[in-house]
C-alpha cells in the first residue's frame, strides 16, 4: 500500500509541474517511474506487476484508439503502411550496416538492430495525437497506419531471427499461426470498412441494460486480445480490432465516456513501468556511448521517416512532423531485444545498452516533437490552407 499512495502521488505533482511547464502527461508518467523505481528511490520494487498492470494499459489505449478510427480510412491509406513500413525497415537495417562492418558484428546482430530501431512506440505516439487532437488529420491518420503496419512487421521480424538458429527462443512452426492470425485481423478489419455497422452477440439478449454492456464491450476487447496473443501476435492489436468492432456497434456508442477512468489509469501504468526500466547507474557509467546512440537513434528515425513520407507524397512540413512523431524506439522493441540475448545474438552488455537507449528515446520523444512541432507550426499552418 505504502508504495502505491507513493507512485499516485509522484505521478501527480509530477503531472502538475510538467503541466505548468506545457510537458503532455506521459512525460510526468515515464520520469515518475525513473524516480520511483529500483534503479531510482526503489519505492516500487515489484515492477514484474506494474509491468503487468502496464500490459493491461497497452491494451486498453489501443482499444480506445479503435473505437475512433474510420476502417475505411485506414484500409485507404494501405500505400503509406505497406511501402512506407517496408522501406523504412529496409532503410533502417541499411543504416546499421556500416557501424556493424566498422564493429565486425555478425549478419544477425545488424538485422537485429536493424529491427529494433526500426518500431515507433504505438502507446507514446497514439496518446500524444489523443491529448494533442490531431487523431483525425492526415498526419495522424498516416503516423496510425505506419504503427499499425510495424505491430504486424514484428511476425516476419521473428521469423528471419528464427532462421538464424534453433535457440532464438522463435519457432518457426508458429508462423502458421502468426500469418493465419493476420489475415483474420485484415478480414474483420475489411468487414467493419463494408457493413460499416454491426450488432455485437447476444445484444438483443442484454437490450437495454448499461452494466451489461460495459461488460460485452470488455470481453470483446480482451477475448480478441488473447486470441490475437495465443496466434504469436501484438495483444494491443487485437484490442485495435476490437475497438473498431465495438465502434461500429452502435448500441454501446456510450462505452467510450464509461471506461475512460480505467483507460487512464492504465495507461499511466504502462509508461510508469517503462520508466522503471531505465537503469540510472548503467545510463551514467556508460553515458557518453548511451547519449550518442539515443541521438542517432532519434535523429535517424525523424529523418528516415520524414523522407519516405515526403517520397510518397506528402509536403515536406507533415511529413517532417510525422517523422518526429516516429522518432522514438518502440515498445515492442523489447521484444526483439529479448530474442536476441535469449538467442546469443548480442551480448549482456549490449542487452543492457539496447534496453538503456529504447527507454531513454521513450522518455525523450515528447520533449522533441514539441519542439519539432513548435518549429513547424507556421509552415504546417500554411500548408494546410
Amino acid at each position: 500500500m505504502p508504495y502505491l499512495v507513493g507512485a499516485i502521488l509522484a505521478i501527480l505533482l509530477l503531472g502538475l509541474l510538467l503541466r505548468k511547464l506545457n510537458q503532455p502527461h506521459v512525460v510526468g508518467y515515464l520520469v515518475a517511474g525513473v524516480i520511483l523505481g529500483p534503479h531510482g528511490v526503489a519505492l516500487v520494487t515489484d515492477d514484474v506487476t506494474l509491468a503487468r498492470f502496464g500490459a493491461i494499459g497497452v491494451v486498453m489505449l489501443l482499444f480506445f484508439i479503435g473505437m475512433e478510427v474510420s476502417p475505411k480510412k485506414l484500409i485507404d491509406n494501405w500505400k503509406i503502411a505497406v511501402l512506407g513500413t517496408l522501406a523504412q525497415i529496409l532503410i533502417s537495417v541499411a543504416c546499421v550496416w556500416p557501424l556493424g562492418w566498422l564493429m565486425d558484428w555478425p549478419l544477425q546482430r545488424i538485422i537485429l538492430i536493424g529491427f529494433v530501431i526500426s518500431l515507433s512506440s504505438t502507446a507514446v505516439v497514439l496518446k500524444l495525437l489523443q491529448d494533442w487532437k490531431e487523431f483525425d488529420s492526415k498526419v495522424g491518420q498516416n503516423v496510425l497506419a505506419i504503427l499499425l503496419a510495424q505491430d504486424l512487421a514484428i511476425i516476419p521480424m521473428l521469423i528471419i531471427l528464427a532462421a538464424f538458429g534453433d535457440n532464438t527462443g522463435v519457432e518457426p512452426t508458429n508462423a502458421v499461426f502468426q500469418i493465419f492470425g493476420a489475415l483474420i485481423i485484415v478480414a474483420i478489419v475489411a468487414h467493419i470498412a463494408i457493413k460499416n455497422t454491426l450488432h455485437l452477440p447476444l445484444s438483443k439478449l442484454i437490450g437495454n441494460d448499461n452494466e451489461m454492456h460495459v461488460f460485452a464491450a470488455l470481453s470483446v476487447c480482451l477475448g480478441l486480445s488473447l486470441l490475437t496473443g495465443l496466434a504469436g501476435l501484438s495483444t494491443a492489436l487485437g484490442a485495435f480490432v476490437a475497438g473498431m468492432i465495438i465502434g461500429a456497434a452502435k448500441e454501446t456508442h456510450w462505452v467510450h465516456q464509461s471506461l475512460e477512468p480505467f483507460r487512464v489509469l492504465f495507461v499511466a501504468l504502462f509508461f510508469v513501468s517503462i520508466g522503471m526500466l531505465v537503469d540510472l547507474s548503467f545510463i551514467q557509467f556508460h553515458w557518453f556511448q548511451v547519449g550518442i546512440l539515443v541521438l542517432l537513434a532519434v535523429v535517424a528515425n525523424t529523418f528516415i521517416n520524414a523522407l519516405i513520407l515526403y517520397l510518397l507524397g506528402e509536403n515536406w512540413a507533415d511529413s517532417l512532423y510525422a517523422g518526429t512523431l516516429l522518432s522514438q524506439i518502440g515498445e515492442f522493441s523489447f521484444v526483439l531485444a529479448a530474442v536476441g540475448i535469449q538467442a546469443h545474438i548480442i551480448s549482456d552488455y549490449g542487452y543492457q545498452m539496447t534496453i538503456a537507449v529504447i527507454s531513454l528515446t521513450l522518455l525523450i520523444s515528447p520533449g522533441w516533437i514539441m519542439l519539432v512541432k513548435h518549429l513547424l507550426k507556421n509552415r504546417r499552418n500554411v500548408n494546410s490552407l
